[in-house]
C-alpha cells in the first residue's frame, strides 16, 4: 500500500513539475477573422485552408490566397514557402491544403490598406489534385437535342427570309 502511495505521489510531482505544453492555437476560419478583425488586429492567428489562384511574387515575398470554405484571405510569405506549393485551386485542380501561423493585419499600412496575413511559419497538411470532371449521358443527349433544334430553327428561318425577298 505503502508503494502505491508513493507511487501517486511521483506521478503527482511529475505532473506539476514538468507540465506537458498543450498550448496549441487553435484554427481561427477566416470569415470569424473578418468579422471580428478589430479583435484579431495584430494578433498571431493560425488558419488552414486550399491554396486557390496563383502566386504573385514580389521580389523576395510573395503572395497567395487561401480559402478555408468560410472566406478567402491574402496570405504574404517568403518565396522559398511557396516552393513547396504545387497545385493552386481552379476549375481544373484542388489546391494544396496548408497551415498558416502569422500576424493578421485587417488594414495593412504595407499593402494597401487590404485585410491580410504575414506569414510566421508554413506547413503543407495535404497535397491538391487534379480534378477528372464526368459529363452525365443526360448533359450531353440534352446537348445534342438543343444543337439540333437550333439548326432547324435556323434553317426554318433561312428558307423563309429568302422565300420573303424573293431570293431562291
Amino acid at each position: 500500500m505503502l508503494r502505491i502511495v508513493k507511487a501517486i505521489f511521483l506521478v503527482m510531482i511529475f505532473i506539476f513539475v514538468f507540465p506537458l505544453n498543450t498550448s496549441a492555437q487553435d484554427l481561427i476560419s477566416i470569415n470569424d477573422m473578418i468579422e471580428n478583425a478589430k479583435e484579431y488586429d495584430g494578433k498571431h492567428v493560425t488558419i488552414q485552408g486550399e491554396v486557390i489562384g496563383e502566386c504573385l511574387e514580389r521580389g523576395e515575398y510573395s503572395w497567395i490566397n487561401i480559402n478555408d470554405g468560410t472566406n478567402a484571405i491574402g496570405i504574404w510569405l517568403k518565396n522559398s514557402d511557396t516552393k513547396s506549393i504545387k497545385y493552386y485551386g481552379n476549375y481544373k485542380y484542388r489546391g494544396d491544403i496548408i497551415k498558416i501561423k502569422g500576424i493578421f493585419n485587417r488594414a495593412c499600412k504595407e499593402h494597401g490598406g487590404e485585410p491580410d496575413i504575414h506569414n510566421i511559419s508554413f506547413e503543407k497538411i495535404k497535397s491538391g489534385f487534379y480534378i477528372q470532371e464526368n459529363v452525365s449521358a443526360a448533359k450531353i443527349f440534352v446537348s445534342i437535342v438543343f444543337v439540333i433544334s437550333a439548326l432547324l430553327m435556323f434553317l426554318f428561318y433561312y428558307k423563309v427570309f429568302r422565300v420573303e425577298k424573293g431570293i431562291k
